[in-house]
């Protein structure tokens, strides 16, 4: 019984944003979903069909029919210029004679999704992944925007090198970028003169894979982001204890950012949270009046270590870590799902590198674990992977409301697929769920009206 009020509490928090789920519609008329196609007759609409990888700008007008939202409730929408412009039922009457008409055949439209936390591994290690299989392998996933980690080669220190990798992504044009910028310059633990001059289009900075282990140099950052109105993002590991501990060195640094974030109200966004400990940890200070927000990764709520001994940092960890994650989104301690897509080679892996692709798994993985097996409404994982990422990010997306970007994802939710690594478009394979079979399958993806993945048959 007090697990159902629950589910009807959250079912009604996110009513308002989901209570018209609605989906976009694409150049192509014809659908190769699950051995069907879904074609819509349009008598002198234009019926033309549209490859997976062939991308046009412009403001076309479009109509979705036969769609339903994450409620299950039938929709339909209209979209112009990029952006949500009506959504409803009966809209015929807005399309003209030379608009296309997609009907989705009864699959359900969400929010396209949001990935906080992502490596694409340009400049630098172009081998593990560059920017156009990393474009590829998110739009696969259902993603249209994702935010980059740093630790490249050379570390992203500044804004020139981060507007370099977000124009690169740009002209790729399959999912939009947000390039992170390091805490410490190159990464050495202790210059910040940096983040004083950073023009305001940084607003977040970040040491993943390492953490910021001097603690007056991370006070002194904080103090400067919150003057400079940037987001800190954390990796929380403290290095000495690590080696022998990771459970206390991911829960001591927890506490110290959290602590900072308090004292200095400085944002705070603390990255692939897997522990019991640091969520507790996560929860008070957001008792306290501390802006701090939180990531749990897919691998995290899937996997446990008497299972699973995959190398990722940080490690899988316990059966009672992993339902203190599932609580801590039961009770809206969680802010999001992020990837942590973390593409390596063969090779690296072998060498002992942590870390796994992610982008084309996230939903499928999230949708059968918290969905199928936990119960949770379909809007729930709509705003973790969705409309929160939108927001902390500051993006005019994830919601499917007219005036928002026009990014939408087509699920199958009811046919169960396998996940096959060498299907996989990243560039590296490293991916523990390969054989694992799931629900949610991604069958399109459309950005900004734009169809940058179809599912092949």
């Amino acid at each position: 019984m007090k697990a159902k009020m629950m589910r009807a509490k959250l079912k009604n928090q996110f009513a308002a944003v989901f209570a018209v789920a609605p989906v976009f519609l694409f150049d192509v008329l014809t659908f190769p979903f699950a051995g069907k196609s879904f074609f819509c007759p349009s008598e002198g609409r234009h019926t033309r069909t549209m490859k997976p990888d062939k991308h046009r700008q412009g403001g076309n007008l479009m109509l979705l029919i036969n769609a339903v939202n994450a409620e299950g409730r039938p929709v339909e929408l209209y979209a112009k210029d990029g952006k949500i412009a009506a959504v409803g039922q009966d809209l015929a009457a807005l399309a003209g004679e030379n608009e296309t008409v997609l009907d989705a055949g009864g699959l359900t439209v969400l929010p396209a999704f949001v990935d906080l936390h992502c490596h694409w591994r340009t400049p630098g290690f172009e081998y593990k992944e560059d920017i156009e299989t990393g474009s590829r392998a998110a739009a696969a996933g259902g993603y249209t925007f994702v935010n980059l980690m740093p630790n490249t080669k050379p570390v992203c220190s500044s804004a020139a090198q981060a507007a370099m990798v977000e124009q690169k992504a740009a002209e790729v044009g399959l999912c939009d970028v947000n390039q992170t910028v390091s805490i410490t310059e190159d990464f050495d633990g202790k210059t910040i003169d940096h983040l004083k001059t950073l023009p305001a289009s940084v607003k977040f900075i970040t040491e993943d894979g390492h953490g910021v282990q001097d603690n007056a140099t991370m006070a002194r950052a904080f103090a400067i982001c919150t003057q400079r109105d940037i987001t800190v993002m954390s990796h929380a590991e403290d290095m000495e204890i690590s080696p022998w501990d990771y459970r206390l060195a991911e829960d001591i640094e927890t506490v110290r950012n959290c602590w900072l974030s308090e004292y200095y109200q400085t944002r705070l966004h603390m990255c692939h949270v897997s522990t019991r400990g640091a969520l507790d940890a996560i929860q008070m200070a957001k008792l306290r009046g501390a802006p701090v927000t939180c990531e749990v990764t897919p691998h995290h709520l899937w996997f446990t270590n008497d299972t699973c001994d995959y190398r990722v940092n940080p490690p899988i960890r316990t059966a009672d870590d992993v339902q203190a994650l599932v609580d801590g989104i039961r009770t809206g301690i969680v802010d999001a799902i992020a990837t942590d897509h973390a593409p390596h080679s063969e090779e690296d892996k072998l060498k002992g590198m942590a870390g796994m692709v992610g982008s084309e798994t996230a939903f499928g993985v999230c949708y059968t674990k918290l969905c199928k097996q936990e119960g949770l409404p379909l809007e729930v994982l709509v705003h973790l992977m969705s409309t929160r990422p939108a927001e902390i990010l500051g993006l005019a997306k994830g919601q499917l409301e007219p005036g928002y970007d026009a990014d939408f994802v087509l699920v199958d939710l009811d046919t169960p697929y396998t996940v096959d690594k060498n299907k996989l478009h990243s560039k590296s394979h490293n991916c523990p769920f390969d054989g694992a079979q799931l629900y949610g399958r991604v069958c399109a993806t459309v950005k900004g009206g734009e169809l940058t993945y179809q599912a092949e048959e």
